[in-house]
Parts: C-alpha cells; structure tokens; sequence
C-alpha cells in the first residue's frame, strides 16, 4: 500500500509530469528514430541477427544439449546428424553446443571490451576537449602514442607480455580501442563545448565537472553510440583472430577463434568442425555491423532528411 500511496500522491505525478515535460523534444526524437529503426530493412535484420544472438547466450545451458568441455570418444568427427546437428569435433565434443556456449564467451568478451574502453576513451576525451591547453596536449600525445602501433599488433604484444588467456586478451584489446573513443569524444567536445548553452551554464556559475559530464557529454554521445555498436563486430573478429592464433583461450576450450583454429587440420576431410564456429564470428560481426550501419544513418541529421 505504501508504493501505491506514493505513485498516487501529488508530489509523485507532479514529478513525473515535470520530468515529461522537460525530456519532450528528446522522447519525441527517441520515438521518430524507433520509427526510422523499423522502416530499415537492414537495420532490423542487424537487430533480430544480435537479440538472437544475444538470447542464444543467455539461454545456453538450456539450448545446448551438451556440456562446452564434454566428450565422447567414440564419435570423434562425425559429420552432421539427428544427434549431433553439426557434427562432432576431433575430440568428439558436439560442436552446435560448443558453439552455442561460445557465443556466451565471445559475446560477453567483446561487451567488456568496448565497454570498458568506451568509459575510459570518453572520460579522457572529454576532459581534453573541454579543459584543453596543457591537459588537452599531455592527453591527445599519450593518444598518439597508442594509435601510432598497428591496432592488431599491439594486442598481440601485450597480450604475450600479460600471459596467453582470454583475461589477458580482453585487457589487450582495451589497451588498443580506448585512443579511438577519445580521439572520436574530443573532436565532437570541442564542437559542443563553443555553443550558448555551454556558455550559459558557465556565465550561472555552474561547476566545470557538471557542464562536462550533465550537458556536453550526452550532446556528443550519438557518434559514439554508433563507433560502439560498429566496433562491436571488429572486436569479436579480433578476439576470434587472436584466439585463432594462439592468445586468447587455451586449445580445446569453447570460443569461436579457437575452435576455428583446432579444426583447420581437418579442413578438407572435415569441414564441419572449422565451418561452424566461423559462420558464427560472420554472422555476429554482420549483426552488429549493419546495426552501426542503420544507428549513424539514423542518428544523423544530415543522412536522414
């Protein structure tokens, strides 16, 4: 009764209205770009491909008729079957659960990455664009720095410094991704940072801290929105690369790189076991790629007039 009371009281609905009022251009704009979301065919396909995806994760340990590590010696290799949808790999583990158990993995990697480094790529970025001067030079120099080595190649040297697992491989990675995400949140804070309502809230005295972080951030957070959803594809394909290659995972774990790489000795005999877990890493990248795709169509206004 007393959650009720207070939904019911005065004071609650008043709130409710103000806060209605005050985000009315934003819901409105909100709503006309789920209209434009709907109306892209691409863009959709991007969306139903990741919420699968991203349920089929979630739902592993139901849809997956097997265990990531099971075995079954007596049926190494098998091709494609009733029981064993994709067949099964050298090691006679069921390759559809392993892959399965692998979106979960690869997923969940390529969130962190670019989560992580989108938090760290925009707090720098942004305290460089607006404070500038001695800051804004120390910062976007250390930025040099990191963008100046091949992006794979200095995930590939730090993750052999740190040790070869996929922890190691995940800090690698957001070694190499925050420059960009503070390079991209810079440029659009130095162009936020010049218009009347920046100059407004400094002439009522607001604090530097709250203008950054309450007006100019989320004014130049659309670019990022749309980088993060396309880096998203480039980082699982990096994570599958790096595993491929022998810096991620150990041999015989259940991640799409690895997989990949333990069946290419029996690419021509068989197929199965490299075939599946790289459609795997091409349909993810694909998702989340034409997702990046329709968000920087739609969220610009010059594309969508």
């Amino acid at each position: 009764m007393g959650l009720y009371n207070l939904i019911k009281s005065k004071n609650f609905l008043a709130s409710i209205k103000k806060w209605k009022h005050e985000q009315g251009p934003r819901i409105k704009e909100m709503r006309y770009s789920l209209h434009l979301i709907r109306q892209s065919h691409l863009t959709t396909m991007g969306v139903a491909i990741t919420s699968g995806l991203i349920i089929l994760a979630i739902l592993a340990p139901w849809i997956a008729p097997y265990g990531p590590e099971e075995r079954n010696w007596a049926e190494m290799k098998k091709p494609p079957s009733i029981k064993h949808l994709f067949g099964t790999d050298e090691n006679g583990g069921d390759i559809f659960s392993r892959v399965v158990w692998a979106t979960r993995l690869d997923l969940a990697a390529a969130f962190m990455v670019v989560g992580i480094s989108m938090i760290i790529g925009a707090t720098l970025g942004v305290f460089s664009g607006f404070m500038g001067g001695v800051m804004d030079e120390v910062l976007m120099r250390i930025t040099d720095v990191f963008m100046s080595f091949p992006p794979f190649i200095l995930a590939m040297a730090i993750a052999a410094m740190l040790g070869r697992n996929l922890f190691n491989l995940i800090i690698a990675l957001i070694v190499v991704w925050w420059p960009t995400y503070a390079r991209l949140v810079r440029g659009q804070v130095l162009s936020e940072k010049e218009k009347l309502y920046v100059e407004a809230a400094r002439a009522i005295g607001a604090n530097p801290l709250r203008i950054m972080f309450r007006h100019v951030l989320p004014n130049s957070i659309q670019s990022l929105l749309v980088a993060s959803t396309l880096e998203l594809g480039t980082v699982i394909m990096s994570i599958a690369g790096l595993s491929f290659i022998g810096f991620g995972v150990s041999p015989g774990s259940a991640e799409w790189g690895r997989m990949v790489a333990d069946g290419r000795t029996y690419i021509f005999n068989q197929p199965w076991i490299s075939s599946f877990p790289g459609i795997a890493i091409f349909i993810a990248s694909m998702g989340f790629s034409l997702i990046g795709d329709g968000l920087r169509d739609i969220l610009d206004p010059r594309l969508r007039r």
